[in-house]
């Protein structure tokens, strides 16, 4: 069984490790629709987003501001009245001198999973620059190609993070999780009404 999980992770980061960019060569990261930046966890009592989150927005501002894509979007937890990634994910970028309507917030990106299929079927995304740290990167992009999303990753760690270890353990048991959920579990996830982010033609 262990060997058919470390194959799983190996599988996943290979079929996926040629598409990722670093956060200092965004000017030669092939120029997408969108770039969707995954939420991480903010501070409830000022609405500031942790270093790691602050680190992936800075990077979509920056494809932004380099001409890869046209719009953000920002996909984050906001299933509590008192917490919304998304909305902290939008005013940073803002505050960044994005303008507000080239942000999206997509308020039910829980998941990996979940970002990636409401990607699809929501906003109707076709290519994308994703953007978090490496460590996540490997089943964001298996994910969302799996939802057949043309993808490109770009890393966004800007530091080193504490409890980084903890994180890279975490992704290993997440990485099997997804494979799961994209091949045999499919489970649901808030979707609703198509929503257009006037992407270009």
């Amino acid at each position: 069984m262990f060997v058919v999980l470390a194959g799983i992770v190996i599988h996943v980061q290979s079929s996926v490790e040629s598409l990722i960019y670093l956060n200092a060569d965004v000017q030669v990261v092939p120029i997408k629709d969108v770039a969707i930046v995954f939420g991480a966890s903010v501070n409830p009592e000022n609405m500031l987003p942790s270093d790691m989150l602050a680190d992936r927005v800075l990077t979509g501002v920056d494809l932004y501001k380099n001409g890869r894509v046209k719009k953000i979007v920002m996909s984050g937890d906001n299933r509590y009245s008192h917490y919304n990634e998304p909305l902290v994910m939008g005013k940073f970028a803002e505050n960044q001198g994005v303008p507000a309507e080239d942000i999206i917030l997509d308020y039910a990106g829980r998941r990996t999973y979940d970002t990636c299929v409401r990607a699809g079927k929501i906003f109707g995304i076709k290519s994308a620059v994703l953007v978090t740290q490496k460590y996540h990167l490997y089943r964001a992009l298996y994910t969302c190609r799996a939802m057949g999303i043309d993808v490109v990753g770009v890393d966004a760690a800007r530091q080193t993070y504490v409890s980084q270890n903890y994180f890279n353990f975490r992704e290993i048991l997440a990485t099997i999780g997804a494979f799961f959920d994209i091949y045999l579990l499919h489970p649901s996830l808030i979707l609703g009404e198509k929503i257009d982010i006037n992407l270009p033609l």
